[in-house]
Parts: C-alpha cells; sequence; structure tokens
C-alpha cells in the first residue's frame, strides 16, 4: 500500500477526491479531460493508492486509466465502506465523506492493491454479461408471445426472439475464439467441461468472475463463491448457517450446474443423497453441491487434471 490513500467517489458526471492522511481533497469531471487532470492530481502526490467502490459504467474508463499511468488500485464492496464508515461513528453521507471514508477505511485496514485484469478476462466478462442479459429478454418475449393476440404483435415478437438467438449465437462464438486464443485458457477450459454438470457457458463464467481457479484452497474457493457456511452462535444460542457476500453472478451460475451434477455426476449425486437422506432441506443439499463442484474446478485446474470418476470425501 502506498505512503497515501486517495478515496474516489465516483458519480456520472463527476469524481469526489480525499487524501488520506495528507487531508487533500478534489473534484473532477468524470470524462477525458477530467480524468487526465485527477492524474496528474496523482502523481503530484507521494505514492498513492486509489481507492473506489465498484459503479457499473462509471468507473471503467478511471480503472483504465489507473492501471495504465501504474497506480495502485483497490475496489472495494459499499456495503463493508458503508458499515466502516458507521462503525467509526459517521453517519453523513455526502460525495466528499464517502471519498474520506475509502481513503482511511483501506488505510486502517491495510487492503491491498489489485493487480491489473487481463484484457482477455474483462473481454469474457462483457461477452457474459451480454449473453445473460440478451437471455433474460429471450425469456420475457416467450413469456409475453404466449398472451398475444394480434398477430402483427405475434409476428413481432417472434422476429425479436429469432434475432436475439441469432445475437446470443454471434455471442458464443465469440466467447470461444476468445478462449482459444489463450493456451491457459483453453487447457482451464477443457479441465472445467469434462466435469459433469459443468457446460461451456458455466465454464466461461468460472474462468472470467473467477481468475484465481487453480490458486486457492478449498476453503477461499468455497468462500469467494459465496458458498461458505455463515455461522452464527452466542453464548447458548446458535442459529442457522447461512451463506452470503462472494461473487453473485458465480454463485448463481453454478445453480443448474449443481442441479444436473445431482443426475449425472456420481460422485456429487452420492453428497445430494446423503444429506437428503440425513434430513437437510433439498436447498441445502443442493447448496453443498454447489460448493463442491466450484471446489473440484479449481482441485483439478490446480493440478492440470481431466475429471474422472473418484470417490469424494
Amino acid at each position: 500500500m502506498g505512503d497515501e490513500t486517495v478515496g474516489v467517489d465516483i458519480s456520472k458526471l463527476h469524481f469526489d477526491v480525499y487524501s488520506y492522511p495528507g487531508g487533500g481533497s478534489g473534484r473532477f469531471q468524470n470524462t477525458d479531460k477530467g480524468r487526465k487532470s485527477l492524474l496528474k492530481w496523482l502523481k503530484s502526490r507521494q505514492s498513492v493508492m486509489v481507492v473506489f467502490e465498484p459503479t457499473g459504467p462509471y468507473h471503467k474508463a478511471l480503472e483504465a486509466d489507473l492501471h495504465k499511468a501504474g497506480v495502485a488500485l483497490a475496489k472495494v464492496n459499499p456495503l463493508h465502506a458503508r458499515r466502516f464508515a458507521e462503525a467509526t461513528g459517521c453517519l453523513n453521507k455526502t460525495d466528499r465523506v464517502d471519498a474520506a471514508i475509502l481513503a482511511r477505511m483501506a488505510a486502517v485496514l491495510q487492503i491491498k492493491a489489485q493487480p491489473e485484469r487481463p484484457e482477455n478476462l474483462t473481454g469474457l466478462t462483457e461477452l457474459l454479461s451480454a449473453r445473460r442479459g440478451l437471455m433474460k429478454e429471450r425469456t420475457a418475449n416467450l413469456n409475453r408471445q404466449k398472451n398475444l393476440v394480434h398477430p402483427l404483435l405475434k409476428r413481432q415478437c417472434s422476429a425479436r426472439i429469432r434475432q436475439i438467438e441469432g445475437q446470443v449465437q454471434m455471442i458464443e462464438r465469440e466467447l470461444r475464439a476468445a478462449v482459444a486464443a489463450d493456451a491457459a485458457l483453453t487447457q482451464k477450459f477443457e479441465i472445467l467441461i469434462s466435469i459433469p454438470g459443468i457446460s461451456a457457458t458455466t465454464a466461461y463464467t468460472l474462468l472470467a468472475e473467477l481468475p484465481e481457479l487453480g490458486e486457492l484452497t478449498s476453503a477461499q474457493a468455497g468462500s469467494l463463491a459465496g458458498l461458505a457456511p455463515m455461522h452464527r452462535e452466542s453464548g447458548n444460542w446458535k442459529g442457522q448457517s447461512r451463506i452470503r457476500g462472494g461473487r453473485a453472478v458465480l454463485r448463481q451460475s453454478l445453480y443448474m450446474p449443481a442441479l444436473v451434477a445431482t443426475r449425472f455426476n456420481p460422485d456429487l449425486r452420492v453428497v445430494y443423497k446423503r444429506l437428503v437422506d440425513a434430513g437437510k432441506p433439498a436447498k441445502i443439499a443442493i447448496t453443498a453441491v454447489m460448493r463442491k463442484l466450484v471446489i473440484l474446478a479449481n482441485t483439478l485446474v490446480a493440478s492440470g487434471r481431466i475429471w474422472e470418476l473418484r470417490p469424494m470425501k
């Protein structure tokens, strides 16, 4: 971490910045010219690390410029930042206050800078996001089509569904090409799709959303996917364990593969049946299979092995 941490509160129109412990602050426009001015301001300071919350499309250009300029950066969960503010007694919420909270939080918690995300993985993430959006739109149109009566509207709806399906096919071709162009990604992809239950789309999602795959412990893999049980106990009270946090897109992408795995993956079918026979609700059993699935993927990628039938512990 740098000598100074600079919190940046990002909005559509501007950046509010605050430096800790120096206390310097400022506001810059969220434009090409504004980002250049911000970079100049940052370079005038001593060994900085920039901290901000992901804000959809509004932070991407800044993130790219910071990496290009060699400025260390870290992205933090907005919920964590809000809780840090409340824990330190700060109840005000303005753009400048938010920037100050981010800077102080990074310094106090010693948040580490994040490495630049490889360009090919950024491309995969964008393609997969577009595919998810198209699939949601396709489902909405299929449902709408059932209730349409007017012939014109029915034809328009059918045409849009065909258009969406064509666009999805184009995206899938681009995904295949992107993976095929990278030898390391190709090797991981072949390992992932060898696992019963993991489709090509799920494999792409694992590659994009969990680039650390193969470098994690089992506990880390489950935690990053948001599938590690969080225990709640206090004195004699013992609450129900729950899953929370982690990478939501990754967790959501593992649900259907887990359902398939309970039928066609012999190892995981045993895990599912054992839990259900023990009286666990099906939802909890499926969650356990999801966790086993991501741990299995991490283990196989780490060892460079294709899946083969082996009893799981």
